[in-house]
């Protein structure tokens, strides 16, 4: 059977059951989401009648994982990258209800999304460095792409996202940035305008696991906070904190700065999770302070699959 995707703020599609014939109730699959679009992150609950043991992804080629909200719900963070392909997607979902493996799979439609072009101009060393600074260029890149794959087993934050500075982002995500006249890599982030020096917080708990001075973004501070997400808090005056350091919510981790590849004082905040890049500001809506300004429908439960559908699996 053939699902089409769904686009609403708030997104509840019935999924496929692929079961052993024994499993008497579904799986039910709800997803919210500000839009399925690049950039976009997409909040899945997957909850059933009975008890849930264990409950696993692989949604874009990657394994997602998911954390126990109760006995009954699970929640996993599903990434729309900002080069994500514009078709259906497939999430495969398997699961142990009360001991009994169960599993199903979840469209996700991405729809397409245009991005605004900026013009910026900057010390040309950022735009072309010196052949001199290449090998730092790439042994950075390699580190910050090996830490993306060892995040922390457990989820390491409990309370809502909150902004990291009182302003509201003035770059819009993915933005196509060309510096000096030259095109380069899309802007992976949100830029929050504020003073020099103004404390940098911790957009919510996690371990501290870069914190220097990086060629691109300057003082920057990488935090994990658990199952594959990410903050990068970048072109930092200084860092109040060190690598290992476990911070909480609202903890003071830098203050405002010029370093790095930049134009003027700001923070840049990016967010990625299981490896997807995605707008923190869509964090904020759907996780964070902001959640608030989403809308959400009623909550909807699959029917239990003719026998028909059901297949062994």
């Amino acid at each position: 059977m053939k699902r089409s995707g769904c686009t609403a703020l708030l997104l509840l599609c019935p999924p496929l059951l692929t079961a052993s014939a024994q499993v008497s109730a579904p799986l039910a699959v709800t997803a919210a989401a500000r839009s399925i679009q690049p950039g976009e992150l997409v909040v899945l609950t997957i909850s059933a009648m009975r008890g849930l043991d264990s409950v696993r992804l692989s949604a874009f080629g990657t394994d997602i994982p998911a954390f126990r909200l109760d006995a009954h719900r699970w929640r996993a963070l599903v990434g729309v990258d900002l080069d994500a392909a514009v078709k259906t997607h497939v999430v495969a979902i398997s699961a142990r209800s009360d001991g009994v493996p169960v599993s199903t799979t979840y469209e996700l439609a991405v729809k397409p999304r245009r991005f605004p072009t900026r013009h910026l101009t900057v010390d040309e060393a950022f735009v072309n460095p010196p052949p001199a600074l290449q090998e730092r260029i790439d042994r950075e890149s390699r580190e910050l792409a090996e830490t993306w794959t060892r995040s922390a087993a457990e989820r390491l934050w409990s309370l809502p996202f909150t902004r990291p500075v009182p302003t509201e982002a003035n770059s819009a995500f993915g933005t196509r940035s060309v510096f000096n006249g030259t095109p380069r890599s899309p802007h992976g982030g949100a830029d929050f305008p504020s003073p020099p020096g103004t404390p940098v917080r911790a957009p919510n708990a996690g371990r501290v696991v870069i914190a220097r001075e990086l060629y691109y973004s300057g003082n920057t501070v990488v935090i994990d906070h658990g199952l594959g997400l990410f903050s990068t808090l970048a072109h930092f005056s200084e860092i109040a904190v060190h690598e290992g350091d476990v911070v909480s919510r609202g903890q003071v981790v830098g203050r405002v700065g010029a370093t790095g590849r930049v134009t003027g004082p700001h923070l840049h905040w990016a967010v990625r999770t299981s490896g997807a890049r995605v707008d923190p500001v869509s964090l904020l809506a759907l996780l964070g302070d902001e959640r608030s300004h989403r809308t959400e429908a009623p909550r909807r439960t699959a029917r239990k699959p003719e026998r028909s559908r059901v297949r062994q699996g």
